[in-house]
């Protein structure tokens, strides 16, 4: 009887300790101002050998705002400490050369070429000055290690700019930095089934099951659009209730599918029948 007794007080203890961990922020950062829109990922881009706009780059920000498109970018350090927008960690896809974004100076970025455009990889402050307050930003930091020194240089510059933006991260570093320094900024949590993608580091475990939200207390989720029937993903979203954002959305009939467990959508590589109207919200208004 005592041993019973022992193991139900540890399994109530565990789930309790799960439960806490994958908590969200009960007092939430205003979200309501950034529902009504659709957000191009990485601008309104085409990176097909013909186009003039590839991803993150000044033609496809200017593409979004004059669309009215809500705009996700990615924001990494150049070696010399300047924030830049740049997807991956290496060079070769995007500019055919070697290397990683953080091993060059920003001199020696602006010397690379996005694709067959004219296109450089562009700086934060660059991009802030074309989009301003024009349309709402999501910021996603890729930070490549334990330091969150890239949060302080570009919230500067995100206020300097006076944008309506968000941000999120796979990384918990930087939602901690928020958490700490910029309560008021609407913060999310990126994840996906890792395994499916082919990451199997041990780590990934822990990112797929929300297991950082305790450090992040983020106000929102964005997830992979075809994993929604993760455990963990389902108990976050029924007891928490935070706001559920699908990453990629590649097509009208995605979209749709994906309006099931979403509210709120990241797209690219088609122009949605409401262009930059959410149309969940605009049901839920309606």
């Amino acid at each position: 009887m005592i041993i019973a007794l022992i193991c139900v007080s540890a399994v109530v203890l565990l789930l309790l300790i799960y439960l806490y961990m994958i908590g969200t922020r009960i007092k939430r950062a205003d979200i309501e101002p950034f529902r009504p829109y659709m957000y191009a990922h990485r601008g309104l881009h085409n990176n097909s050998p013909e186009s003039e706009a590839p991803e993150n780059t000044l033609a496809a920000f200017r593409k979004a705002v004059e669309g009215g498109y809500g705009i996700e970018f990615d924001v990494q350090l150049s070696k010399d400490n300047v924030p830049v927008i740049f997807h991956d960690a290496k060079l070769d896809r995007m500019c055919g050369q070697s290397g990683k974004v953080w091993e060059y100076t920003l001199e020696e970025l602006k010397q690379f070429r996005i694709l067959n455009t004219n296109e450089q990889i562009p700086t934060l402050e660059e991009a802030l000055q074309i989009i301003q307050d024009k349309v709402p930003i999501l910021v996603e930091y890729k930070l490549h290690s334990a330091s969150a020194a890239m949060c302080p240089l570009s919230d500067e510059l995100l206020i300097k700019y006076g944008c309506r933006y968000m941000i999120e991260s796979f990384q918990p570093m930087a939602l901690w930095w928020y958490r700490k320094h910029r309560k008021d900024i609407v913060r999310g949590m990126l994840s996906e089934h890792f395994a499916k993608e082919g990451y199997t580091n041990p780590l990934y475990l822990f990112l797929k099951n929300l297991l950082f939200n305790h450090s992040a207390r983020p106000d929102f989720i964005a997830f992979h659009k075809d994993h929604t029937n993760l455990v963990t993903l389902n108990v976050c979203k029924k007891l928490y209730r935070p706001t559920m954002v699908a990453w990629t959305i590649q097509s009208q009939e995605q979209l749709e599918k994906a309006m099931n467990f979403f509210e709120m959508f990241i797209f690219d590589s088609f122009v949605p029948e409401k262009g930059a109207v959410n149309p969940k919200y605009e049901t839920k208004t309606n």
